[in-house]
């Protein structure tokens, strides 16, 4: 008699193309890291107080399910302030991460069988997590031409009769890509037309080089639209597993109803650490921000002066970077660049057939990394495409 089974659901989700990387890159020595999007910087010592200061005072136990009052209320400030919407404390819901957030946000508004629209390149955990909901992802592409710009025309071209939501990640991971306030409004005028649900993946709001970061529910129709942020890019904050939604009341009812079977709630300490990542100074994130754009600065000199290709990222810290010219699978481009090269970087692939033909670069790395890592990656690719230079360099 055969043993019991693992779920069919389970067993038919699709590995993150970036865990897959990262676990092989574990496997051999001195690997110039490009493929994780975790800041590599320590997070901020007053946020790290904030925790520390919590704990001894006894903030050691569960919180209520929607999160503590006092981090909502700094919240609904904060997104007054920074991102232009009326908010109260009851429309808001703390999560763990925005992992938790967007997960949460597919059950309480979808059923299965419904389908959610997806940016084509998107983040590689969206689909998994959609169809682990039961939820059919159906992506749209974004405009390869124009540096993977948000064109709400194509959005509408893949609304279909099971259409209930439409995904926007602005600025983009993992094209960095930040979309236009005249492309959300766009999206959000024909969501309004057929009657669906805007998703807003916000986590790096405040990582921008170039345009501004705009967020859809500040433009209107805030009844349909569920904001998702966290504090994990900002602020360094990523295993401190904290996000929050901003959504109507009886969205963030279910969305506390939907989390409550799976985390409970988001945890306490971390909570609390949050508060003192809103209540502290500014300077220490605006450095982080500043390194990243001369870090993507540095990166496109680099790649210009090596006649490589890219999509020019206008926020967050990646870059995509074209290696077409390889003729082989981006996943074999970037398997190669790993055990030959030693450099982690991911293969478009893992974003959807609108990258195939790049490679994801991360920034979340020193500028020695990044130089030595696309010297690398050029000096490979050239060898790939038969040229001169890489024979003379290796």
């Amino acid at each position: 008699m055969s043993g019991p089974s693992i779920s069919d659901r389970i067993g038919r989700l699709p590995r993150s193309g970036i865990r897959g990387i990262m676990e092989l890159a574990l496997e051999l020595e001195d690997v110039v890291r490009l493929e994780i999007g975790d800041p590599d910087f320590a997070t901020p010592a007053h946020i790290v107080d904030a925790a520390a200061e919590a704990a001894r005072a006894g903030f050691t136990h569960y919180s209520p399910g929607v999160g503590l009052r006092s981090l909502r209320e700094l919240i609904a400030e904060k997104v007054q302030g920074r991102n232009g919407l009326v908010c109260t404390p009851d429309e808001v819901a703390v999560t763990t991460g925005a992992c938790g957030g967007l997960f949460s946000t597919f059950l309480a508004l979808l059923d299965p069988g419904d389908e959610v629209l997806v940016p084509d390149p998107g983040w590689t955990t969206v689909v998994p997590m959609a169809l682990a909901a039961g939820v059919t992802p159906v992506p749209y592409r974004l405009d390869r031409t124009a540096d993977f710009a948000l064109d709400p025309g194509t959005v509408e071209d893949r609304i279909g009769p099971r259409t209930r939501a439409i995904l926007v990640n602005s600025p983009s991971n993992p094209t960095g890509a930040v979309a236009t306030r005249a492309a959300l409004e766009g999206v959000l005028e024909l969501a309004g037309r057929h009657g669906l649900w805007v998703v807003s993946d916000e986590c790096y709001e405040d990582i921008v080089f170039e345009g501004e970061h705009t967020s859809p529910a500040a433009l209107g129709d805030r009844e349909r639209v569920v904001s998702v942020f966290s504090f994990s890019k900002s602020y360094a904050m990523t295993g401190w597993r904290v996000g929050y939604v901003v959504a109507p009341p009886e969205v963030v009812r279910a969305i506390v109803k939907a989390q409550e079977p799976v985390v409970s709630s988001a945890s306490t300490v971390s909570q609390k650490a949050a508060e003192g990542a809103l209540l502290g100074p500014r300077d220490p994130i605006d450095a982080m921000c500043a390194a990243y754009r001369r870090r993507r600065d540095l990166a496109l000199s680099l790649l210009d002066e090596e006649g490589v290709g890219y999509a020019r990222p206008r926020g967050a810290f990646y870059v995509m970077v074209d290696v077409a010219r390889a003729a082989e699978p981006s996943e074999a481009f970037a398997l190669r660049l790993l055990r030959e090269r030693h450099v982690a970087v991911v293969p478009g692939s893992a974003f959807g057939d609108g990258a195939e033909g790049m490679v994801r670069v991360s920034l979340a790395a020193s500028e020695e990394a990044i130089r030595s890592g696309l010297e690398r990656l050029a000096t490979e690719l050239e060898r790939a495409s038969g040229g001169e230079r890489a024979a003379a360099r290796s």
